[in-house]
């Protein structure tokens, strides 16, 4: 019952068009290179191939699938994709074919998995479908954090991108309050209802192919989570406690790997606006039941308000 309401949301929220046909392609398939510019290719390292994923990183938007795919790529049994390819949730990507997709894959050892992340693909209708064609039996990740404190998250991305490109923002309040009652036809809020978008995973997939990382968790102390994430998809133990260091002057936890350090993107981590505390109120009692719907889904619970 909890997936059937969730799937009538879903189509009254969102409409997409019917998908192209749909290519099979076995589990860790390996073909031919294909040059999808035009320009001459460069020699790829020996001994190695591009590969269809073993494993994607499907959101949640705004949940920490960025820090979660470069903290994956310590791991020497990892190569993760560079970029998001948006290849099962946008039509004129799909229509490409699968060729196209695999090309955009980094070349890997054959004692490698490759994962690629694209965090618009947990609320897109046609991506369980499309990714359960091309492997049944991929591996799923999917990190999520507090629907409400995400919602905030990507308004403050929307806000400053439209800044840096001198387009007019509004406050937080006047997308999230429409006419005195709460908008959530606001594809931020509809980002975090994830329960409907659960639901439409779990009709192609079992739950015991998606593994959920606690993305507050992984902010907070990120070896634990990844140390579950290594067990999910096989890998020996690699990652360790001195592979991570906290940032002071950012106050989140940045890498260490191979005698270098980085941190994520200055954008990463920005502080969220002050939001009205009664209208926080409305957006947090709006997701509960929905928290709560979700919680039987997957059957565990987080310490979300």
């Amino acid at each position: 019952m909890d997936c059937f309401l969730a799937s009538a949301l879903l189509l009254v929220l969102q409409t997409y068009a019917a998908p192209p046909e749909i290519l099979q392609v076995g589990f860790g398939i390996t073909v031919g290179p294909v040059n999808v510019s035009g320009d001459v290719p460069s020699s790829p390292p020996p001994g190695t191939n591009k590969r269809a994923p073993h494993s994607i990183i499907i959101g949640v938007r705004k949940g920490g699938t960025r820090a979660l795919l470069e903290m994956l790529d310590i791991h020497p049994e990892v190569a993760v994709a560079a970029t998001e390819v948006h290849f099962f949730d946008w039509d004129e990507n799909y229509a490409k074919g699968f060729e196209w997709y695999r090309e955009l894959m980094p070349y890997s050892y054959p004692n490698q998995i490759t994962v690629e992340k694209t965090p618009g693909y947990f609320t897109s209708a046609l991506a369980p479908e499309r990714i359960c064609a091309m492997n049944s039996s991929i591996k799923l990740l999917l990190i999520l954090r507090d629907p409400a404190e995400r919602v905030i998250s990507d308004y403050t991305q929307v806000y400053f991108n439209r800044l840096e490109n001198h387009k007019p923002v509004q406050a937080i309040e006047n997308l999230l309050v429409r006419n005195g009652a709460l908008n959530i036809r606001y594809k931020a809020i509809q980002r975090s209802l994830y329960d409907i978008h659960m639901c439409n995973w779990l009709r192609h997939f079992p739950l015991e192919q998606i593994h959920i990382v606690d993305g507050d968790a992984l902010i907070r102390d990120p070896l634990p989570e990844l140390q579950k994430v290594e067990r999910f998809l096989n890998l020996p133990p690699r990652i360790v406690s001195t592979n991570f260091y906290f940032n002071q002057t950012k106050g989140f936890y940045c890498i260490r790997s191979d005698g270098r350090e980085r941190c994520l993107h200055e954008s990463k981590g920005r502080p969220h606006p002050a939001v009205n505390s009664t209208v926080l109120q409305q957006l947090r009692s709006y997701l509960k039941e929905h928290n709560r719907t979700f919680f039987r889904l997957v059957k565990r619970t987080f310490d979300w308000q």
